[in-house]
Formats: C-alpha cells, structure tokens, sequence
C-alpha cells in the first residue's frame, strides 16, 4: 500500500502545459490533464491510493509498501527523470518525462532492465475529477482508454494488461537491456483518439528540447548546477501557449502539516511572474520574457484600474475558491481548495512588481512595445489616486487591510521606474508630476513605516511587528544599503523573525499589532520558514558587506533542497522538512538571484 510521500520524495516532471510529481518509489501521486489547472486524474498526493495514482517499479508483496529507489536523478540538464532500484533479483531503471507537446499531452514511462531479471509491476488507477469519479475503462484494439465526460485518458503498452478491482495493471520481468514502455496520452472524449506514441523518439526529442535551451543560459558562475537546476523548474512552470507562468503546479500542499493553510497555487500571480522573468532575463532568456510581457498585455487588457493580482493561465479572471471535501488532505491538512479568493485582493505592490519587469525587459534590451509603456503609465495614473489606501499585502492575509510597508515601497518602484522611463525619452508623461509624487511616498513611509527608536521598518503604519518583505527595501533601491535604518531593519529581522537555523519568517503569525488585533494574517496555526526570505536576507546581507555570513546562509538554503534540486514554498524547522506547495517559483527565483548576486561580489573566490 503506496501512502504519499514527504514533499521533498518528489520529482518533477512537465510538458510546458502541466506537470506530474512523482514520488520516490516510482508512484505519479498528481497529474492535471490536460492543464497545469485542470482537474486531476492522480490526486493521491491529497488523499489515499482510492484518489487515482500510477506506480511503475519493482514487483512487491501486496499490501506492503513499495520499495524506494536506490537513487535518482534528471538525465544531464533537463526534466528527463531516472530512478534506480538494486534488487535482490538485479537492478532496473525506470525513465519518466513528458515529451513538450505537439499533439496530445503524454505522461511516458520506460522500463529498462540494467542487470539480472527484475520482476516489475505497473499499476495504474485513474480517477477523474481530483478523484471523485471513476472512468469507464476498456480496449479499443490494443489500446485501453479510460472515459469520463469530457475526458479520455489512453494507456499504451507493448505487455499484457488486465483490470482488476478498477485498476489495470501489467507484470513483467526486465534483463540486460529490455526496454519496455508505457505511455498515457489525454484527449477529449468526444475527438478522434490520439495518434500511437513514439515513446523513444520521444524521449530523445525531449532531451534535445532541454539541451537547447539550456544552452542559453548566460550564468557561469560556481553554482552553475543550482542555477540550471532552478532554471529549468521555472521554464517547467511555464504555460507554454500563452507565457503565462504558474507559481507552482500543485494545490492544497500545507504551509502547517495538518492545518488549514493550504491553497491552489496553480495560477499566474503577477509578483511571481514578474520576480520570475527578472531572473530569466538576468540569466539570457528574453524570449520568456517577450512572451510573458504579450500575456500581461493580454491578461490586463484596457482595464489597469481594475488589476488583478493573479490571472488564469490563459488570462482568466474567474478564480473562484472551492473546497474538495471528498480529498482528506495531505497528511490530512484540510481542506483542499480550488481556485482561490485572493484574486481580487487589493495588494498595491503589485503595481510596483510588474513595472519593475517592464523596466528591465526595456533596460536588457528586450524589443520596444509601445503599449507595454501606454499600460505603465495608466498603472501609475491609478497608483496617483490610491497608493495611500490600505491593502492586503504582498502576503494576502485574510485579516483587515493595512498600511503595508512593503506595499508603500513598492508603490513608490513603481513610480521611480516610470520616471526613469520618461527620463529615457522612450514615451512622453508628466514628468515633474510624478517626481513630486515619488518623494511624497517615499516621506510617508520614512515617517509613518519607520520605529525610530528600534531602528527599524514597521510591516506597516502603527505597527511594531517586523516582516520579512522590508528586507527588499535596499534591493529596490528604496534605501541605499548603508542606510543606518536598513542596517538596523536587517539586524533587527535576524533577532525576531530568524528560526534557529538562521532561516526567516514571513511575520509573526501569532500575537498582536498595536491595536490588539490577533492572529495577524487571519488565520489560525503557524507555518514554516519562507525560503524566498531566507534568500532575500542572504542578499541583504551581501550588500551591506556581510558577505561570508550571506555565503554561509546561502549555503544552508542550498542544502535544504531536495536530492533533485528541488524546493517547496517553506522550510519547517520543527519536523526538519519541506513544506507548501512544490516546486515554487517563488523559492527557485530568489535561489538565482542570490548566486548571481554573491558571484558579483566574489563571494565564492577561494
């Protein structure tokens, strides 16, 4: 009996269009087909073996768990899987990946035997509908398919397969060489079935994709591996038809094992987004880039007064928050959400996130759009009228709106880079009018954001909780960062928001602001430590010429990642593992931006 793994058992793999994870024992516990936000036909990451699951791998006494591999690895750079099991009968691979799709989407799994003879077993157990609903499963010639409304999902083999107890399964033995493969190809129920896969075409052309855009890469620096490594994750999250990218390619995975704080991450936050194409271009991938900006162009449309905070993959306004009460949860962390109802928060640091990859697609040298600087502009005619209005945050807690700090800065890098823009002649604007309201935020929250005598940034106006997002005012260019209340606002983040290990949290998410107010983001429970600002302190650290220490914190972060190179949303320094949903975009960019950062600093010269 397969029970999900650890967060960190798991290995992704991914078409550009979706993605699976697939567990240390060979089992693909979460697959939506045919979009990284459809429903899923293998849910068991949030409920049990009854959810849909396929496992591929040793053949093992029923009821018994199934073995783990040896090791594992991605073939060379790419999103190529192998996993290796030494048997007591011989050793065997099992290669997994998804080909970049042209046609139907294809989840391809090889079977090759490496020495001796290795009884093998593929079961697999389709469930549709985030595993609520059971197909309907026959043969159509040698093919099996499995029906359910609107979708059909096709199995093929070259070994016998049977149906048993509503799961087809296929057993073998593999020598020296055998390969056997298997391939599931989705298609809609009511279309022509898909065309017969290739599977070892396949997975050469899909080694040649990854190679190829690999190559690309600009960064040579000591931390190549980690670098490519996060590199290739982000591609994998990105939604290939429109550019838009996903935060991450799962939902409900818990911020606190067994809690509620568990969300669907599987849509494009512009802040992700942007943050992301930051390191793409900082890294020499401008067509990303280019097709990242055409989304947003698309997404926002001529509506910037109503922006959203996160979109659809395709640009979808309608995210609506649900709850799968038939899924247990991971770990039986519930509920499990679809969709999310942060979509129309109002968070002002947006404005600031998005104008800041706009700016640096202009300052690389990315190809001119002339309504690209029209949209900057009505972003900053907005931000005129209500940037001093209270919001929920670059956190989207679900308690009152605030003055954020965070927000506040960001408003004001919005504002810095249009000017910066004008000043550039590249588009025409009031210039002297945006200058004076540059300097009007940029006193409100040195004097209503900044506790004079801790020395240091508030999380917001009349607070004197801290939060992790001030570690981003010198990395904006807010403050330089010799600036006294910098300096005091990074040491004072290390007393009260560091863990034992020197990681970061977010904020306190318990106690009371000034007002009384508890449980500050509105939610009960505690989470991890946020590694995207245990990243952010690591460079704050560099800047203000604390360099081995930032070398050191980086290291430690490097160190959490999984044996694949691979991070979730949060570190739980409690259980000592990796928490939130996995891999995040939000962890991997920062992970980018600190190595470039420390290798431009010569912090890893012998």
């Amino acid at each position: 009996m397969h029970v999900a793994g650890r967060i960190e058992d798991y290995a992704l793999i991914g078409d550009m269009q979706t993605a699976a994870l697939v567990c240390i024992d060979g089992t693909v516990d979460w697959l939506c087909l045919p979009r990284f936000d459809s429903p899923a036909v293998f849910a068991g990451l949030l409920g049990t073996e009854e959810h849909g699951f396929w496992r591929v791998g040793p053949a093992h006494r029923p009821g018994a768990e199934p073995p783990r591999a040896t090791r594992r690895r991605y073939r060379g750079d790419s999103l190529v899987l192998e996993s290796e099991w030494d048997t007591g009968r011989g050793t065997v691979r099992v290669i997994d990946f998804m080909p970049p799709r042209d046609g139907a989407p294809q989840l391809v799994r090889i079977v090759e035997g490496v020495s001796g003879r290795v009884p093998m077993c593929s079961t697999l157990r389709m469930r549709f509908a985030y595993g609520q609903v059971v197909p309907w499963v026959h043969k159509v010639g040698d093919r099996t398919v499995a029906v359910a409304g609107p979708d059909s999902v096709w199995l093929d083999t070259d070994v016998d397969t049977y149906g048993q107890d509503l799961t087809t399964y296929s057993e073998f033995t593999v020598g020296p060489g055998d390969r056997v493969a298997f391939t599931i190809s989705w298609e809609a129920s009511h279309k022509p079935q898909p065309s017969l896969p290739e599977p070892e075409v396949a997975l050469t052309n899909t080694e040649d994709f990854w190679r190829d855009w690999v190559e690309q890469c600009t960064y040579t620096g000591p931390y190549r591996e980690a670098v490519v490594r996060s590199l290739i994750t982000l591609k994998a999250l990105t939604y290939a038809p429109t550019g838009g990218i996903v935060a991450a390619p799962t939902t409900s995975l818990p911020e606190d094992i067994g809690g509620v704080r568990n969300w669907d991450y599987r849509f494009t936050w512009l802040r992700d987004a942007a943050i992301t194409l930051s390191s793409l271009l900082r890294t020499g991938y401008r067509e990303e880039a280019r097709a990242w900006r055409e989304w947003l162009l698309r997404a926002v449309a001529g509506d910037p007064e109503n922006l959203q905070i996160m979109y659809g993959i395709a640009g979808e306004r309608e995210l609506g928050e649900n709850e799968l009460h038939w899924l247990p949860g991971y770990e039986n962390s519930s509920p499990v959400r679809i969709g999310n109802g942060a979509a129309h928060q109002l968070q002002l640091d947006v404005y600031g996130e998005v104008t800041e990859a706009l700016h640096l697609g202009h300052m690389t040298g990315l190809a001119r759009n002339d309504y690209a600087s029209v949209l900057q502009l009505k972003l900053i005619r907005y931000l005129e009228k209500h940037w001093n209005e209270p919001d929920e945050g670059i956190w989207e807690v679900r308690g009152p709106r605030r003055h954020f700090v965070h927000s506040k800065v960001m408003a004001w890098v919005a504002v810095d880079r249009t000017v910066k823009l004008i000043e550039s002649g590249e588009v025409d604007g009031p210039l002297e009018r945006f200058k004076a309201l540059r300097d009007e935020i940029h006193a409100d929250v040195c004097e209503k954001g900044y506790d004079r005598e801790r020395n240091t940034f508030t999380q917001s106006y009349g607070s004197k909780e801290l939060d992790a997002s001030l570690l981003l005012i010198p990395q904006m260019g807010f403050l330089p960062p010799d600036d006294k209340r910098v300096i005091g606002t990074i040491e004072a983040i290390q007393r009260e928001l560091s863990t034992e290990d020197g990681f970061v949290l977010r904020y306190p998410t318990s106690g009371s602001d000034a007002s009384g107010e508890q449980n500050l983001d509105g939610l009960p429970g505690d989470e991890g430590a946020f590694l995207a600002c245990s990243f952010w302190l690591a460079d704050d650290l560099a800047m203000i010429g604390r360099v081995e220490e930032a070398r050191r914190l980086f290291e430690k972060l490097l160190a959490l990642r999984n044996d694949l190179g691979l991070l979730a949303e949060e570190w739980d320094p409690r259980r000592q593992r990796q928490v939130g949903n996995f891999p995040q975009a939000f962890s991997h960019v920062p992970l980018i931006d600190t190595a470039l950062r420390l290798t431009a600093c010569g912090a890893f010269r012998a």
